[in-house]
């Protein structure tokens, strides 16, 4: 699939963008033909425009587009026996600003929540909430309500956990991460988002590409990110407790309760993957310029 996207019907940007080369590729080995759904193209948004991406498969197989119970773009395919290679490429303009902090905006009591927002006061698969509340409450609890109990949430979950690639499993959850003391950016979300929803704040999780836009690389490999949006006033609010500070450039993928609906590749059988290359950092010049 390539496509280019111009007129969204989304008015112009007022501020200056910022133009990212984002994009990923994943290499696996199936024993048998494997059905499989793909999370890698960003969501529509009037702050992010999505030039143009391109999405193929080598060997070729047919991709359906579709769209999942969160919105996201899903896309779904059969994986051929033998090796397989995913390739998604993307330009995507970006605000050339951070995400919006607003000190004095309040928490809204679960009463008053819009229903669709309801939904993430609740526990899930890798945010039990309910096993967190005596801890959250005892942390938190006497902090005044609002944008700063969330910011004082997301500073010791960055400051309790140590970041390791391999520190945590898939099967992990927050209260494991929370005992361990270490995990990636994923377990470091889902920590957060468990004492939130603990203090009855809505907050979902978010998966995205994020390059080190104005701020020094961290020397790793160009991984994919996660982070929370928390429902505060009556909006919903960027926090991210992996790198506790306001960061540019964030191209949103999945958004879900946790990690479990967002996965990038989902697999229905056992395929082997061999490797993975993830993408996102500034391209001043890309070729269909």
């Amino acid at each position: 699939m390539t496509a280019r996207h111009h007129g969204t019907g989304v008015p112009p940007l007022t501020w200056g963008t910022r133009l990212l080369r984002v994009g990923c590729a994943f290499t696996h080995r199936a024993e048998v033909p494997t059905p499989a759904v793909l999370l890698v193209r960003p969501r529509w948004s009037a702050d992010v425009r999505l030039s143009q991406e391109s999405l193929r498969v080598e060997p070729d197989v047919p991709l359906r587009h579709t769209q999942d119970l969160y919105g996201n773009r899903t896309s779904r395919l059969v994986l051929p026996p033998g090796l397989s290679t995913v390739h998604y490429s993307a330009w995507v303009d970006v605000p050339d600003r951070t995400e919006d902090v607003d000190e004095d905006v309040p928490e809204t009591l679960p009463d008053s929540l819009p229903d669709d927002v309801l939904l993430y006061t609740l526990s899930s698969r890798y945010c039990a909430s309910d096993v967190m509340g005596a801890e959250a409450w005892s942390r938190f609890g006497a902090h005044p309500p609002g944008y700063g109990r969330v910011r004082e949430v997301c500073r010791h979950v960055h400051e309790s956990l140590s970041f390791g690639h391999g520190t945590s499993t898939a099967p992990s959850t927050a209260a494991d991460v929370n005992a361990a003391g270490s995990g990636v950016c994923r377990d470091f979300t889902h920590l957060a988002i468990s004492f939130c929803r603990a203090l009855n704040i809505p907050a979902r999780y978010v998966s995205g590409y994020l390059p080190d836009l104005d701020v020094p690389p961290d020397g790793a490999p160009m991984d994919f990110a996660a982070w929370m949006e928390v429902w505060l006033g009556d909006r919903w609010w960027t926090f991210d407790p992996r790198n506790d500070q306001p960061r540019k450039g964030r191209v949103v993928i999945g958004r879900g309760r946790d990690a479990a609906d967002v996965a990038m590749v989902t697999t229905y059988g056992g395929p082997l993957l061999e490797s993975m290359v993830v993408q996102a950092e500034e391209d001043h010049a890309p070729a269909w310029r």
